[in-house]
């Protein structure tokens, strides 16, 4: 029974004379849909394969070209893979195997900042060993001095009346033993003459004991006689002394960062000046003077001796030098909660002083670790 209606018979003649068979309507996926999936796919693969081959020669700046690439046919993070008619996310980007050279994989270096002042570890405060009037001042400050050139003289006339009064003392002494050994001669003398006459019987046995008694006994008084000599020798070194340290003398070479003598002053000796400024001068080193410089408790685990880094002192802001740690502090300051460190100085300015404030600047890190065990292999 044919039940197909006029309306359905222009309607297929129509479509034949469009060239269209009914078949059309059957639903099939869209082959350009499928193309538009495959194609980024294989321009992905394509892409993976010559990032490998870049790898296997070594070219780091192409791999960043193709990364480049990558993320612009793929939208960095929204393109997608057709596999079997299913969207699955693409892979990231392709990513540079691990360096093999050490700069590479160095992290950056930081900074560790700190404050503190110049120090002159060799400092000499001079005092007076005896007490006295100044009657002259040789130096001035900032005069530069060597080892055992005159700073002060004193006057004492108490030493000096000491050193000839012990001098006299001497004299003495040296008479009593030249009476002494006179005394020693005679009694030995004596002696040898009873002896010998005791012995044909001629001397009776108790003025040979006598005669022995007496040689004793100058014996004794001659070597008493040469220990008052000894003792007015150490006198005279004692008093000599005394004189000769009226005349004071720098200890150590260095500059004169301090004077307090002035001519006419009475100055006391060193036992009796407990205070510094009791003193008559300071010599400091100038050649050897170091910073010491506060840094933060925190930063306590990247300290070492041989860190570098560099200093400007607040005097000369537009001057910088290198510094080099060369000792860390054994205690924490518990009031600032910091670390001091020591630091030796290379090329500083020339007219740097003792006590000036400064600003230090250390590099540390990954990088001069590396640089510090590269070295160290070497040697």
């Amino acid at each position: 029974m044919n039940t197909t209606s006029e309306h359905d018979r222009d309607l297929a003649a129509k479509l034949r004379s469009l060239s269209i068979e009914p078949a059309a309507f059957k639903t099939e996926p869209p082959e350009p849909h499928v193309r538009r999936r495959v194609i980024p796919g294989a321009m992905l693969a394509l892409a993976a394969t010559a990032s490998l081959v870049v790898v296997l020669l070594n070219r780091p700046e192409t791999l960043g070209c193709i990364e480049t690439m990558l993320a612009g046919l793929l939208d960095k993070e929204e393109a997608a893979i057709s596999v079997n008619g299913s969207d699955v996310p693409a892979a990231g980007p392709i990513r540079a195997p691990p360096s093999n050279n050490p700069a590479d994989r160095a992290l950056p270096s930081r900074e560790v900042t700190g404050s503190g002042y110049v120090v002159a570890p060799d400092i000499a405060t001079i005092f007076s060993k005896y007490e006295g009037r100044i009657a002259a001042v040789e130096v001035e400050a900032g005069d530069r001095v060597v080892s055992g050139q005159v700073l002060v003289r004193l006057d004492d006339a108490g030493a000096r009346f000491a050193l000839q009064g012990a001098e006299i003392a001497r004299q003495s002494a040296e008479l009593a033993l030249t009476a002494k050994t006179i005394e020693l001669a005679q009694a030995r003398s004596s002696l040898t003459r009873t002896e010998r006459l005791a012995g044909r019987d001629a001397m009776s046995a108790q003025t040979l004991e006598e005669a022995k008694t007496a040689f004793d006994t100058a014996e004794n008084a001659a070597l008493q006689a040469r220990q008052d000599v000894a003792k007015a020798d150490l006198d005279i070194d004692r008093a000599r002394e005394q004189v000769e340290a009226l005349t004071i003398r720098a200890p150590i070479s260095g500059t004169v960062t301090r004077l307090t003598a002035h001519v006419g002053n009475t100055v006391l000796s060193r036992e009796d000046s407990v205070r510094e400024n009791e003193s008559l001068l300071a010599i400091a080193d100038m050649a050897t003077v170091v910073i010491d410089a506060d840094v933060a408790e925190a930063n306590i685990a990247l300290m070492r001796p041989g860190l570098r880094g560099e200093a400007v002192l607040d005097g000369f802001p537009d001057r910088p030098f290198a510094v080099e740690v060369s000792k860390i502090a054994p205690m924490i300051s518990r009031e600032k909660g910091t670390v001091t460190l020591r630091l030796s100085l290379s090329s500083p300015p020339s007219d740097m002083r003792p006590a000036m404030a400064a600003r230090i600047r250390l590099l540390v890190g990954e990088a001069g670790d590396n640089t510090d065990h590269q070295q160290g292999a070497e040697r």
